[in-house]
């Protein structure tokens, strides 16, 4: 049994899945068999997808003697992003077809198809051309709806098809765009470790091998994935798929995410562009790597051995409305950054006497788990070139991030999720001004003074 189907047999949402050079081929096979009776598909793809592999998906249905209609969204063949609208518009598309939907495209057609279809109580199957991100086979949508990014929840697909051969033929830049997204799994995997140590999110053997196996072999050759090698594009979507089911089988993003996360989804809500385009989700979470990258080799460069407890746990906020008075100074005139803080520490937040523990876990854990997390972690020069080589931004200035913005995100995301990462323990040991001096003080890999 491939590592495949030992996860398909642990998902709770998906039940197939192929992936390959040709893979699109499997496509009438897949849908007769998880759509046993089903006489009728709707098609839902762009222009571009449309001429890579939906019209092909649609002649194999055909022949099959399933009766098909098609969507296609943006005819005109205008920039498509993942705004509600669509969904919108989608959904109605689908029941007035009165079929089942198949998404042929990427992240923002998936997510589209996966939420609509589940608002119309229905499942449905992908047919991916490009890896460009882990959304594939993940639960939950990430659509813009009020002018903000958010990860709405829906069902995960019932079927998934990612032929690798239209993959790496696909822009460049959205393999690059997967590569980043795949690498931010390496410090995710520390962060995961530490939340562990602490008692707060314990390890799933399962979707922790489902991720983590993998994902070397993955990385291990971004100037092919860069070059479109159909082989070493086909082990990053073999890694971005097996993400998805890791977070089906534990029924959380943690497998897949990290610190590095938090930073696009900070950006999110600040509607980030860089020349006019919205900024993919994996170039976010890609220079969010780099940072939690540089701060997990911070902490590692502690000997937590030797910390006194006490008088760390003295230093930390007495109450939650201690900390909460803070939010104003560090987020500024941005009211739904302050109210996301408010409500997500409100749970997060460790009162001193728990976080003595906490810090005595993490004390005693200490010479095991620093070995271990070394042993995860990619040093920041090997992530910044491979990022580099597979073709995706690794300053933050290529995402339109001026290094300014980048302390300033720096200092707000500990407090914008309610869970625990690498940057939590640096906040609780007190040490984020010296982490921030380090990064973007006078020489600094981010010296603000020298940045645009």
């Amino acid at each position: 049994m491939n590592m495949i189907e030992e996860a398909l047999r642990q998902t709770t949402d998906t039940r197939a899945c192929v992936i390959g050079a040709g893979a699109t081929e499997a496509a009438a096979g897949m849908f007769r068999e998880i759509f046993p009776g089903a006489k009728k598909a709707v098609v839902v793809d762009d222009p571009r997808t449309r001429a890579v592999a939906g019209g092909r998906v649609r002649a194999l249905l055909e022949k099959a003697g399933v009766e098909t209609v098609e969507h296609v969204v943006c005819p005109g063949g205008e920039p498509f992003h993942a705004e509600y609208r669509w969904v919108d518009e989608v959904r109605g598309a689908v029941a007035a077809a009165g079929a089942v939907p198949v998404a042929v495209g990427s992240g923002t057609i998936n997510d589209t198809v996966k939420l609509s279809s589940d608002q119309l109580g229905l499942r449905y199957m992908v047919v991916g051309t490009a890896a460009s991100m882990d959304g594939y086979t993940s639960y939950g949508a990430s659509i813009t709806k009020d002018g903000i990014k958010q990860t709405m929840p829906c069902r995960a697909p019932l079927g998934c098809i990612v032929d690798s051969a239209v993959a790496a033929a696909a822009p460049g830049e959205m393999t690059a765009s997967g590569y980043a997204d795949l690498i931010a799994k390496v410090p995710a995997g520390a962060d995961w470790m530490l939340a562990a140590a602490v008692g707060s999110e314990a390890i799933h053997a399962d979707a922790w091998r489902f991720v983590q196996e993998p994902l070397r072999d993955s990385l291990k050759n971004p100037a092919g994935c860069a070059a479109g090698d159909v082989a070493e594009v086909e082990k990053l979507c073999a890694g971005l798929v097996m993400s998805g089911f890791a977070m089906q089988a534990m029924g959380s993003s943690r497998p897949a995410s990290g610190t590095e996360h938090q930073f696009s989804h900070y950006w999110d809500m600040e509607d980030l562009s860089f020349n006019g385009r919205p900024v993919s989700h994996g170039f976010k979470v890609g220079v969010g790597t780099l940072v939690s990258t540089a701060a997990l080799e911070f902490l590692l460069g502690r000997d937590l051995a030797a910390l006194d407890v006490d008088a760390a746990a003295e230093k930390w906020w007495p109450t939650f409305d201690a900390l909460k008075a803070t939010f104003p100074a560090v987020y500024g005139d941005r009211p739904a950054h302050i109210a996301r803080a408010e409500s997500e520490m409100a749970a997060k937040y460790t009162p001193p006497d728990k976080l003595r523990a906490e810090l005595a876990a993490v004390k005693i854990a200490w010479p095991s788990l620093s070995a271990k997390m070394r042993g995860q972690i990619m040093p920041f020069g090997e992530v910044r070139e491979a990022l580099k080589t597979a073709g995706a931004p690794y300053e933050p200035e290529m995402i339109g991030v001026s290094r300014a913005r980048l302390r300033e995100t720096f200092s707000g995301v500990p407090y914008m999720r309610n869970r625990y990462f690498g940057l939590d323990l640096v906040d609780r040991l007190g040490l984020m001004p010296e982490l921030s001096e380090k990064l973007f003080g006078a020489g600094g890999v981010w010296c603000v003074q020298a940045g645009r």
